[in-house]
């Protein structure tokens, strides 16, 4: 039908716009985000670009159903503003009957946002946790910058170097130390060069001292010396802490039921279904007034795909805590909404209201009066 396509090419503009606007918004907040894990340590500087397209690569899922919720409601509030629906309804059909073009148009969003929920979601964690692994492994000479205090890797230790005129020189350093067992200790040099000793990485220090403070005998050292050294190399000893759950591929999820990949793998399945669930929410729950505000319907949409992200996410933290199963979890958020869609597209469909339900009949049985 010619109504049929125009309303997808209505649909196909208006998607495409939102989901410009939302890419850039999101964009700009995971390159602040980026730089900031940049600028801490936890990311190589020269892998920015790499891990910002991992990340905006990872979350294309959640922006194509919230473009896609958008989309329907501002498209369909409008048809209601222009008298569109109007028309539509007087022609003899119902509201159920705009379900075909809206579901033409949105099944192959959905089968990309399937796609990239259960198949690119997990490869790109797991890309950006070999590039933060990969970093944080680095010698903790490595992380030094120029004039800019550093942190060890283990946490124990902050290097403050100058740069020296040649490689794997230094001077004016200043190493704050502290041990396992609450002893702390503060050393400064004049120069310093990076020496290897067998498979171990030693930072040599020469003409400084060494201020060590004992707060359980509450005591000072103070020594000089001429050479020190300090070892730096301990990052590349320390075992991997395994693979978080987002980072595994959805079958081995599957194939392990642990707690938590059960957990992970329930909330890409919820976001599958959210997605579907919220298209038949917009065709239900999308009435506008043309009197009323133009963004109304709007801040209704967003307040509902923010209420709806969140319970997604909260039913993941029980199954991940055990409190409930993946399968519960699912039944008892999604199941509902899906419920409560159908049920509103009813009640518009036969021009009722909730109050209407809850009215006694006002039908009373047949009888002949005289």
């Amino acid at each position: 039908m010619l109504f049929h396509s125009s309303i997808r090419k209505e649909l196909a503009r208006s998607f495409g716009a939102t989901l410009v606007v939302l890419f850039t918004i999101v964009l700009t907040m995971l390159l602040i985000r980026t730089l900031g894990q940049a600028s801490s340590g936890k990311v190589n500087p020269q892998e920015i670009l790499l891990v910002l397209g991992y990340t905006i690569l990872g979350r294309m899922p959640i922006l194509l159903a919230l473009a896609l919720f958008i989309s329907v409601v501002s498209t369909i509030a409008r048809m209601y503003r222009d008298s569109e629906m109007s028309i539509w309804l007087s022609s003899g059909l119902s509201l159920s009957h705009l379900l075909k073009p809206v579901l033409k148009f949105t099944w192959p969003i959905l089968l990309v946002a399937a796609s990239l929920q259960l198949l690119a979601w997990p490869w790109t964690n797991q890309q950006i946790a070999l590039f933060k692994d990969r970093f944080e492994r680095r010698g903790d000479l490595d992380r030094v910058a120029p004039g800019q205090f550093r942190e060890s890797s283990d946490g124990r230790r902050v290097f403050f170097i100058e740069k020296g005129a040649e490689a794997g020189t230094g001077k004016n350093i200043f190493v704050y130390a502290i041990s396992p067992e609450g002893r702390e200790s503060i050393t400064t040099a004049r120069t310093g060069k990076v020496e290897w000793s067998d498979d171990r990485q030693f930072l040599m220090l020469s003409q400084g001292q060494r201020l060590d403070i004992n707060n359980v005998g509450q005591s000072l050292t103070l020594s000089n010396f001429e050479t020190y050294g300090v070892q730096i190399n301990q990052a590349k000893n320390q075992a991997s802490l395994g693979t978080p759950a987002s980072a595994i591929h959805t079958w081995d999820l599957w194939l392990n039921p642990t707690p938590i990949n059960k957990a992970e793998l329930g909330w890409r399945v919820g976001m599958i279904l959210t997605t579907i669930n919220l298209v038949l929410l917009a065709v239900a729950m999308t009435h506008a007034n043309p009197r009323a505000a133009k963004g109304g319907q709007l801040m209704t949409a967003l307040l509902t795909f923010v209420v709806y992200y969140n319970l997604v996410s909260v039913a993941k933290s029980w199954v991940a805590s055990g409190s409930l199963g993946m399968t519960t979890g699912l039944v008892l958020i999604h199941l509902p909404l899906a419920l409560l869609a159908l049920g509103l597209l009813w009640l518009r469909q036969n021009n009722l209201r909730w109050r209407d339900l809850l009215k006694p009949s006002n039908v009373t049985g047949a009888g002949v009066s005289t």
